[in-house]
């Protein structure tokens, strides 16, 4: 963390994050690189639909985003006058979505003068490890992340809080859309990653084999599992309908495992090309226990670093939009009233 964690007159800094890039609206208020409010609302109108709906999504947006901010803002104790700036996820993500927040945090600095600051949202993800929080260590630089979550799935190599290097990325899939996607095949409801993690609990992973995908290089690719776990449900399920509800437990953890071992294999390829030992998961999907289990397993025999965020800033969350306003902030790098949302952001932007 940057020493000059004051600003020039002394003061304390406090920024306001604000997140939307997707289906949930967060605000989150940060003192000298410390959380002291976080909060989110969530969008339960898209489970009927099995998957996000990007109108419904912006339309709840603008809805929830000025009472989001404003208890956040109470939560934390503070003022509006009291910002020093105000940070946003600039992208990427449905654009719709990002327009709310954009443009909420482009009136709100405009009317209270301040610094506005555009944030890449998945190295937010990253960054959440920067927070300053007594039950997180700080990794040291040069680190690799691992990102997964329902669009992403890339292993980047952090050379500082400001530089970003993909090492290696999913050439279709997602991790969370393959979890998703299976857990859809199963008749699980959306969204299906976290059951199918709750039910492995009780499974057996070896129960079921399933091919992992052969691709070079540190890429991921995930449409091929999803296919096989496809036709390997349909033919069982037609010589026995109740195949998947007999067999939840079993497929889940057959299925969680297979996913995790594509993982870990690159990761332990992307450690052996670049000497660097030091692994940090963000995202999503990083909540899931088995990755977590995988990497601390790791940690203890094959000698890595490891950094696991906690659970709430896994998820798409607020606070990790504010740390890196405030890694921004104290580095001069705000952004212009012209700055517009942007779907796709590629990470060195």
């Amino acid at each position: 963390m940057p020493e000059n964690s004051k600003n020039k007159n002394n003061k304390s800094v406090y920024i306001l994050g604000i997140e939307s890039s997707c289906d949930d609206t967060a605000a989150a208020v940060l003192k000298d690189g410390k959380i002291i409010s976080n909060k989110v609302a969530n969008q339960a109108v898209h489970e009927q639909y099995g998957g996000v709906v990007p109108e419904l999504a912006s339309r709840a947006h603008q809805q929830n985003i000025v009472p989001v901010v404003d208890a956040a803002l109470k939560t934390a104790g503070i003022k509006k006058s009291d910002l020093s700036a105000i940070a946003f996820t600039e992208g990427p993500g449905l654009l719709g979505s990002l327009l709310v927040g954009t443009s909420f945090a482009k009136s709100m600095s405009l009317a209270l003068n301040i610094p506005l600051i555009g944030v890449h949202h998945m190295k937010a993800h990253i960054l959440a490890h920067f927070i300053d929080d007594n039950e997180m260590r700080l990794p040291e630089f040069p680190f690799l992340a691992l990102t997964i979550s329902g669009g992403h799935t890339q292993i980047v190599q952090v050379n500082n809080h400001f530089d970003f290097k993909i090492l290696g990325e999913t050439l279709d899939d997602a991790v969370g859309e393959a979890f998703d996607k299976s857990a859809k095949i199963m008749g699980l409801p959306y969204p299906g990653g976290p059951l199918i993690d709750k039910y492995a609990q009780e499974g057996n992973p070896k129960a079921f084999k399933f091919t992992k995908p052969k691709v070079s290089g540190l890429n991921f690719s995930f449409s091929g599992l999803k296919t096989a776990i496809l036709y390997f449900l349909q033919k069982q399920t037609k010589e026995n309908p109740g195949f998947i509800q007999e067999n939840l437990a079993d497929l889940s953890a057959s299925i969680q495992y297979t996913i995790v071992q594509i993982l870990m294999d690159k990761l332990k390829l992307a450690v052996a090309q670049t000497g660097i030992n030091r692994i940090a998961i963000a995202g999503g999907v990083s909540a899931n226990s088995g990755i977590r289990k995988a990497l601390l397993q790791a940690q203890n025999d094959l000698g890595w670093e490891v950094f696991i965020p906690k659970f709430e800033y896994t998820t798409d969350n607020a606070a990790m939009i504010a740390i890196v306003g405030y890694l921004k902030y104290l580095d001069g790098k705000f952004s212009g009233y012209d700055v517009v949302p942007k779907a796709r952001m590629p990470l060195d932007y």
